[in-house]
């Protein structure tokens, strides 16, 4: 099993997080970030700017209630995707790709990140 890049949460302004990592284990941009929030929820934030100082800033996907400095933020290694293909359409997902129409997550389906080109018009 690998090591885990854990992180300490700096700073909090709303939903813009500051994360301390270790020395040159710095996320990458549009990296994911999962915080496990006190009530057991987990929030994703992602990296959008690295600041220097080992320290990134990172855009909440959710809220940031219940978040205090010093938190464990642990980078995923991966960016945020979400399903892509046939059994997806006429469905409605958040930003995480999870269903929010109350229906069953979608099976056999891709899974891209959302920053990416955009696919070709055929």
């Amino acid at each position: 099993m690998a090591d885990k890049n854990i992180g300490k949460i700096t700073q909090i302004v709303g939903a813009v997080l500051d994360i301390k990592f270790s020395t040159g284990k710095l996320p990458e941009i549009n990296e994911a970030i999962e915080i496990k929030k006190q009530d057991s929820d987990v929030l994703v934030v992602e990296v959008s700017q690295h600041l220097g100082d080992d320290i990134v800033r990172c855009i909440a996907m959710g809220p940031t209630d219940g978040l205090v400095r010093g938190m464990d933020a642990v980078a995923t290694g991966a960016p945020i995707t979400v399903p892509v293909g046939e059994n997806t359409l006429g469905r409605i997902f958040n930003v995480l790709g999870q269903t929010i129409d109350n229906g069953e997550a979608p099976k056999d389906v891709e899974y891209s990140p959302i920053h990416r080109k955009a696919p070709a018009f055929e």
